[in-house]
Parts: C-alpha cells; structure tokens; sequence
C-alpha cells in the first residue's frame, strides 16, 4: 500500500498552487483588461468586479457537483480532471483575444478551481479523527503561502510582459498535475463510495442536505457569517489603507506578506500544538473570538504601525478553521464527506460575492459627505460584529451538542462495487 505522506504533500501543493495561480494575475489583470476594453482604469475596475463575481458564482453552482462526484468516483479522479482544466485555462486567459472570451476562461477557472471541495474531502479521507484538526491546518497554510508568492511573482512577471504571470500559472499547474498523476494514490476505497445524484448535487439540495446533520449546519451558518467578514476585509484592503494611511503598493504588499506568513505559521504549526491542548470545540470560539477583535482593531486604528501589530496577534485565529473543519468531519458519513465539502464551498462563494458588497458600499457611505460622521474604518466595524453573530451561532450549536455525533451508517444501496 502506498503511504499516505505523497497524497497529503500533493494537497498542500494543489492547494498552494490553486492559490498562488490566483495571486500571480492580481496585479496584472486590470492592465490585461484595459488592452481587452476601452474606457481606462475605471471601465477595468467594474470589469475586474464582475469577472471576481463569475468565478464565484461557478464555484458555487459546481463545488456541490464535483464533491459529489468524488463521493462516486473517489477524490483522486475528480482532482485530476479539474488540475488539467485550470492548467488549460490559465494559457487559454493568456491567450484571450477578446473580453467575452475572457469571462469565459475566468468563469471555467472557477469551475475547474471548486476542486477544493474534493481536496478537503480527501483530507477528512486519510487522517484519523483525532488528528483531523491538524490535517486541515494544512489548508489555511497552504493559503498563506500561496497568498505571499502569487502577487509576488505575478508583479515581477507582469512588469516583464503581461501575459507571463498566466503562462507561469498554467506552467505551475499542470506540472503539479503530472506529479499527482505519478503519485497521488486514491483516498476513499469502492465499498465506501455512495451514488450520484443530482438532488445532493445541485447546490440547493446539497445545503438542504446539510439540515441532515444539525451541528454541521449551525456551524456552516456560522462559518458563512465569518466568511463574510472575512471577504468584506479583502474587498476594503487596499481601499481603506490607501485612504486612511496613504500607504503605497509596497506597504500593501508587505501588509498581505505578513497576512500570509502568520497563516502558515499558525495553522501550519502553532494550529497543531493549541488545538489538542484546547480542545476543538474552545478553539473554534477563541478564534472566532480573536478574529472578531483582530477586525475591530484594524477599523479603529489611528496609526499604519498598528494595523501590523493587529495582524501579528489576530493570526493566532487561524486557530477556527481547522478546529471547525475537524468538527464537522468527524460528524459526517464517509459517502457524503464531498457532498458536505461542496455545499460549505457553495455557502463560501456566496459569501464571496455578498462579502465585497458590504465591505466596499459601507466604506464608501462613511467616507462621503452623506455619512453622520466620517469613518473609514466602518467596513472592519461591521466585519467584527458579523464575526461576534458567528461567535454567538457557533457557541450555540456547541452548547446544544455537547458531544460530536456519529455519523449514521451507510445506507444499503449506498455502496458500489
């Protein structure tokens, strides 16, 4: 039998990657917009916007579809076929002679990239329950690293010709295909696979389907609440600073730098040691709870200096999303672990396009002369008190479930030969 330590390193990586193919076209795609449509850097910002809310919205339409399919197929098959299709469509955005075309690609991308669902299956697949936190953490490390290298690079590559960064992609991601295609063994055994179907895999069916397991869905309320937040931060990032502090390109890259490196630090590591000794449970609520004053801080700083010092304590709750995800694993048959992944990935992408609605309409009603009272940092106010209803959503499925559930049995037609 194959070990298990080449499949979790090939997710690290595919996540990485999926992240860092991201990143690399930030800095380069509202110039790559502007040679594609007239109208300057202003028409490019609202294209910018809706070519982000596409690629969401596919997520959203198909994550439910592939973690179902990998509940069928098994996860290998399903991760390989969306690497392939994000490699192709990376050259084919490069490529792209006209802008139609390009939301085309983008919206493919989206598609190909709700593979995460599948991934996170594959994790909850290979480690034992009581190690499952720790497994997850890699997610958010993976994020991290993949949040610092992908702007990075993509602006030296951009600065050279606007179309590397996507070859770069493309390049990065199919060559993390060939390795899986060497390595990557299969997670979830034939007599474990459940049946297709298209009621679990529709999105609507896949989040009624979370109402099966109670403690999955208050916390996959909660985590919509956090995720909000969360998304409504990133939309404002650079927007506010740029306003309140005046800081330049090279103080927001440094600033998302450091974002990046207290991730993989935390949950990478730190994750590991604090999550046994707390329990899941408390640290889900300690994170959330860090989080929650990690967003007042950055509304309510006066000074740039500060903002770093609130990123550095507000990264320890990183701690929450491996503790929540381990707890929602642990409750969960394994036929339905892709299903419950994609309808948690549909609930995220909702909130990726809700998200940047409110953080970017609050900051800019409080920064205009319409506002009772001038405050920019108003968007990372509502962001905290979101994250305090999710702290509150949270704490009250753990209290009205005090212990995790078993997952029920696998039904009698569930399995395939």
């Amino acid at each position: 039998m194959r070990s298990k330590k080449p499949a979790i390193g090939f997710i690290f990586l595919t996540l990485m990657l999926d992240v860092i193919g991201f990143g690399l076209i930030i800095p380069v795609a509202p110039k790559l917009i502007e040679t594609l449509q007239p109208g300057g850097e202003q028409a490019a910002a609202g294209t910018v916007g809706l070519l982000a809310a596409s690629y969401a919205a596919m997520q959203f339409l198909f994550a439910p579809i592939l973690g179902a399919l990998s509940d069928r197929f098994g996860r290998r098959p399903v991760i390989l076929i969306a690497l392939f299709g994000s490699g192709l469509d990376y050259f084919a955005l490069a490529l792209a002679p006209t802008l139609w075309f390009l939301f085309i690609t983008r919206a493919i991308n989206g598609l190909s990239g709700a593979s995460m669902t599948a991934a996170s299956a594959y994790i909850a697949d290979i480690t034992p329950p009581e190690k499952r936190a720790a497994g997850f953490g890699i997610i958010g490390a993976a994020f991290g690293l993949g949040f610092i290298l992908g702007p990075l690079i993509g602006g030296f590559l951009g600065d050279i010709n606007i179309h590397y960064p996507f070859y770069a992609a493309g390049v990065l991601t199919l060559l993390n295909w060939l390795y899986g295609f060497i390595v990557l063994p299969e997670s979830l055994p034939p007599e474990k696979r459940g049946k297709f179907s298209f009621a679990r895999a529709n999105p609507v069916g896949a989040l009624a389907g979370l109402g099966r397991y109670p403690l999955v869905a208050g916390l996959a309320a909660a985590l919509f609440l956090l995720n909000l937040a969360q998304f409504s931060l990133h939309s404002t990032w650079v927007l506010y600073t740029s306003h309140r502090y005046q800081w330049t390109s090279r103080d927001v890259g440094l600033s998302l730098a450091l974002v990046g490196i207290g991730a993989a630090v935390v949950q990478a590591g730190l994750a590991r040691k604090i999550i046994p000794k707390l329990g899941e449970r408390r640290s889900l609520l300690v994170g959330i709870a860090i989080g929650a004053f990690a967003f007042l801080g950055y509304g309510l700083a006066t000074q740039g200096w500060m903002i770093y010092a609130v990123i550095a304590v507000g990264s320890l709750g990183g701690i929450a999303g491996p503790a929540c995800q381990a707890l929602i694993t642990k409750s969960v048959r394994s036929d339905e672990q892709g299903s419950i992944q994609g309808a948690l990935a549909g609930l995220q992408s909702v909130a990726n396009i809700l998200g940047p609605l409110i953080g970017t309409s609050t900051f800019a009603y409080f920064i205009s002369d319409r506002a009772p009272v001038n405050l920019p940092g108003a968007s990372f106010l509502v962001a905290s008190l979101l994250s305090v209803l999710g702290f509150f959503v949270a704490a009250r499925v753990l209290r009205k479930h005090p212990h995790v559930p078993e997952p029920p049995p696998l039904v009698p037609d569930a399995p395939v030969a």
